[in-house]
């Protein structure tokens, strides 16, 4: 290649490196992307699909800032720049509207939800009324007065939104400068002024959210299984990992029954949801319970490891069981096919926490269930179990009592026990009949309806160590419980009055969880590998797909590992090979080690690490519907979740259809009468420039 050659090649790169510069600045200059955007997602199971979801390329409309439900009309009739992509007020996210929006979809592109600051009164919740109606322990063969919520409809306010489909994009946005910015870009170019139609250019919004699942979770599992020669996977099982604890260190690596062991189970759920993918606080319905079973083992602590008792306590966090009770069918199962450290025979009873935010309220519920409570033996067991709660909580100055003895159970991990066999368990709740809790599974149940608040002036250090009401009242819970498991292990009744939840311990935890995980207590607790996965937000209870760990495990892990466990006096070579010296083989098959990064030095990034000793291990929790493959399964949850490419949402002002045709026709002409001029330059060359090119025969 000559040196012309070579020249004209650098000349060509350097002509589409500022090209490639230049797109970039003007695609900046055209665009505004936005930040903190939160979709909602295709979730599919053994017979539907639900959620949402943008075309391949984004959906694109005409921004719309919808004042009122009569305000609806624009956007669905008179409009006259149709699609819009409709900005709803969090007050506006209401089923009547949604379900407009939805059937005048031709009409409508998107819906971005501006997310609260405060809570509606009236309550919402997006999820339905009878919530796992369908694996729970309720069906036509246990007891078909009881199945279908026919005797207690468990969420009133239930309005089934998360579980529609809707064939545009919805997104979540934070009320900051995002949500300005679009507000101020449709009131200077879209906003109607008496009555007269805005003039373009016109303020618009694209919306990215396709999924690549469609159908059903068979379906979509079947063309996992399709081998092409790039990754087929369109969609991935719902699950996590169980949790769980034991007071007496037990052979984890020796599957089955263990002769001579009875444990009882202390539950706790990890998850929750609401009807945006990254958005599930779970306040009420998942922190209220997770804090004060953890503070109830803390309390436990000493307590155990100085009295030999004759039961094992087995400290549970279920995951997945807003959808279908993912994490406890699937230890029911493996317990039932010997592949779990225990198996069904060891269980003696269960005592579930549930949704136990007091409110200001004085008084909890003991719910059984009745049809088990027919077999003698078990309504003796329960009664036991009732009346040592009963008298756990004499002097922590509120109440507990039982339901109607004719009432079911509400929604708990115990259905799935209870499914298996009869065994004795009770579940708090802190009602009696529907739940009182008005934000079931929705972006609303947060630290604000659990009444976690804070003085103005203090610091996110100080908050952290501040005690809340909250926080005293759930300690009391978790005071109760305490005495009761110990009660229940076997542990003397009058010693037992000496057990206490640490109302700190409870208020950094409920921090924690509902403000702020990211902070200091927490970073001294966790290993060095999970230090950067903690979030600068609230905590997030989705339990997300199998390929990922969520927040809350990784976080219920360290934290039961350093309120149940010991500090061990050994290497942090050794802490992390799992032994406790160059020698040891055993420990590993009975205790878990974690090298914790431990209290920061001052005035410096040194960290004094320490090992924790514990007896916490994670079990899966999968479905067991994806271990036998049947992904129609009547008997599991089959939920999956759909993949995707790219969540994203950017604004941008948008010329009229007359311009854009204008420019359009002038691009064409340019581009047409170039190719002629070149046509004609070619077709010409040799008389245009003959006359300075020299013969071909001249020699020199």
């Amino acid at each position: 290649m000559d040196l012309l050659s070579n020249k004209r090649i650098v000349n060509l790169l350097v002509c589409l490196f500022f090209t490639g510069v230049g797109c970039n600045s003007v695609e900046d200059k055209i665009y505004v992307n936005l930040n903190y955007s939160i979709p909602c997602v295709r979730l599919l199971n053994a017979t539907h699909q639900i959620g949402c979801q943008s075309s391949m390329s984004g959906d694109v409309g005409v921004l719309h800032l919808l004042e009122s439900e009569e305000n609806l009309d624009w956007v669905l009739r008179s409009g006259p720049n149709p699609p819009y992509i409709v900005i709803l007020e969090s007050t506006l996210f209401t089923r009547s509207i949604m379900m407009k929006l939805k059937n005048g979809s031709s009409r409508v592109a998107g819906v971005v939800v501006v997310a609260p600051t405060t809570n509606p009164q009236e309550g919402f919740s997006p999820h339905n009324t009878c919530p796992n109606e369908n694996t729970g322990v309720y069906s036509e063969d246990y007891d078909p007065t009881m199945a279908h919520c026919n005797v207690t409809v468990w969420n009133p306010l239930g309005n089934n939104l998360s579980y529609e489909e809707f064939d545009f994009p919805i997104f979540s946005l934070k009320d900051d400068n995002d949500t300005q910015v679009i507000r101020q870009c449709y009131m200077d170019h879209n906003r109607a002024a008496n009555g007269s139609v805005p003039q373009y250019p016109l303020c618009a919004m694209q919306l990215f959210s396709h999924m690549s699942a469609v159908t059903d979770t068979v379906t979509c599992m079947r063309r996992n299984s399709i081998n092409f020669s790039i990754n087929p996977d369109v969609c991935d099982p719902l699950g996590d990992f169980n949790v769980w604890a034991s007071t007496n260190p037990l052979n984890n690596t020796a599957k089955g029954h263990k002769t001579g062991e009875t444990v009882i189970i202390a539950a706790a759920r990890l998850d929750s949801r609401s009807f945006f993918f990254d958005l599930a606080p779970g306040a009420e319905s998942t922190a209220s319970g997770l804090v004060t079973l953890l503070a109830a083992a803390n309390a436990l602590r000493n307590f155990t490891q100085d009295n030999q008792l004759n039961r094992t306590i087995f400290y549970t966090f279920f995951h997945g069981e807003t959808f279908d009770y993912i994490g406890s069918s699937r230890m029911v199962y493996d317990m039932e096919d010997n592949q779990f450290v225990v198996d069904l025979d060891n269980v003696h009873s269960v005592l579930e926490i549930g949704q136990v935010g007091l409110h200001g309220d004085s008084k909890l519920w003991l719910h059984s269930d009745p049809v088990s409570r027919k077999n003698s033996s078990i309504n003796e067991e329960v009664m036991k179990l009732i009346n040592n709660l009963t008298s756990s909580a004499k002097d922590l100055n509120f109440s507990v009592e039982e339901p109607d003895v004719t009432q079911p159970l509400p929604p708990s991990s115990l259905q799935r026990f209870l499914l298996a066999r009869p065994i004795p368990g009770v579940v708090i709740e802190n009602h009696q009949t529907s739940f009182t809790n008005r934000y079931y599974q929705s972006m609303f149940d947060n630290a604000n309806y659990l009444n976690l608040s804070y003085p103005p002036d203090l610091t996110p250090e100080e908050q952290l160590n501040f005690v809340t009401d909250t926080a005293k009242a759930l300690t009391k819970v978790a005071t109760m419980v305490a005495r009761t498991l110990f009660v229940q292990a076997g542990g003397d009744e009058t010693q037992s009055q000496n057990i206490q939840a640490d109302d700190l311990l409870v208020s950094r935890m409920l921090y924690s969880f509902l403000v702020m995980a990211n902070n200091s207590w927490l970073q001294q607790l966790v290993s060095s590998e999970y230090a950067n996965q903690i979030s600068n937000k609230t905590t997030n209870f989705y339990i997300g797909v199998t390929q990922m760990t969520s927040e809350p495990t990784f976080l219920v892990q360290f934290l039961l590992a350093n309120l149940t466990g010991s500090t061990a006096n050994i290497t942090k070579e050794n802490c992390k090979n799992q032994k406790e010296n160059k020698d040891d083989t055993d420990s590993k098959d009975r205790y878990s080690y974690i090298w914790a990064q431990g209290a920061a030095r001052p005035n410096s990034t040194e960290r004094d690490g320490f090992c924790v000793r514990s007896t916490v291990h994670v079990s899966k929790a999968v479905s067991p519907a994806f271990e036998i493959k049947e992904y129609g399964s009547k008997n599991y949850s089959t939920w999956t979740e759909s993949r995707w490419k790219q969540i994203k949402g950017r604004i941008f002002l948008v010329a009229s259809h007359d311009l854009e045709m204008l420019t359009l026709g002038v691009g064409v002409g340019v581009l047409l009468t170039s190719l002629l001029l070149t046509y004609f330059v070619s077709s010409k060359a040799d008389m245009l420039f003959s006359s300075g090119r020299e013969p071909a025969n001249a020699t020199y």
